[in-house]
């Protein structure tokens, strides 16, 4: 009788250990800074669905690489598409899952109640630069896409000297936290990266002739121990539920 009830209240115990996630893994995500908030929506909608633990940790692509090849470890790595095949190459991620996620435009921000500048030809956005007194935009010595491109940009148009006068460069993070600060009254970075900024309006994508899409990709490390964990939350990122999140976010899907 002893013997019995002892069983039965070890395995109520068993179970309510179970239930509690005692059995759950924790997986590692690193990202990019525009893939940031995807990733902070979609960890308590895999975290509840599964009982697993996903911690995330961002940085500009350019820091990103430097991490990984310095021998930070993930389970999951969220980055250009060449950046991951680099690192398939050498082993870090796994090939064969790599997949693409998303792309996203670069975008002009305001402050909140800001008057708002047209942007819709070149012309406009010249002009836009021309009256802002100073312009914030990621510092392309951070590695930041959109910096490096904003920077390869402005020295082909011939804008490199009025823009450099006014310019207000971030070392990371979002940019549009300067309109908010009051260090900057226009602001320019990708438009993941402004929707989430409060006190901050997104007016709109660049003219489509100087537009720039950055895609993104994700893959699991080749040395995860969690692989299994690690692939359920790469099929999370490209799912019909993940699509929809992506659009509010201002980013879209490839999948």
């Amino acid at each position: 009788m002893f013997v019995t009830q002892l069983l039965s209240r070890l395995c109520a115990i068993c179970l309510l250990m179970a239930s509690l996630g005692v059995n759950a893994e924790s997986i590692k995500v690193l990202t990019t800074g525009a893939y940031k908030q995807m990733v902070l929506a979609l960890i308590p909608i895999f975290e509840a669905q599964t009982g697993h633990k996903v911690s995330m940790d961002n940085e500009t692509a350019g820091e990103l690489i430097k991490r990984v090849n310095s021998g930070e470890a993930f389970d999951v790595l969220i980055l250009t598409p060449q950046a991951l095949k680099n690192f398939a190459e050498l082993s870090v991620v796994d090939a064969k899952s790599i997949v693409s996620i998303a792309k996203v435009g670069i975008g002009v921000a305001v402050k909140q109640g800001q008057a708002l500048p047209v942007i819709q030809t070149v012309d406009d956005f010249v002009d836009a630069l021309k009256k802002a007194k100073k312009v914030a935009y990621i510092d392309p010595a951070s590695g930041g896409s959109s910096g490096i491109y904003l920077d390869q940009l402005f020295k082909r148009k011939g804008w490199s000297e009025m823009v450099s006068a006014k310019a207000f460069l971030v070392n990371g993070g979002y940019v549009a936290n300067a309109l908010v600060s009051g260090d900057a009254d226009l602001a320019i970075h990708q438009i993941s990266e402004i929707v989430p900024v409060k006190g901050a309006t997104l007016v709109g994508p660049l003219p489509e002739e100087l537009q720039n899409y950055t895609v993104y990709s994700g893959a699991i490390s080749a040395k995860t121990p969690q692989s299994k964990v690690a692939k359920d939350f790469l099929a999370l990122m490209s799912s019909a539920q993940a699509a929809a999140l992506m659009r509010e976010k201002g980013m879209t899907p490839l999948f």
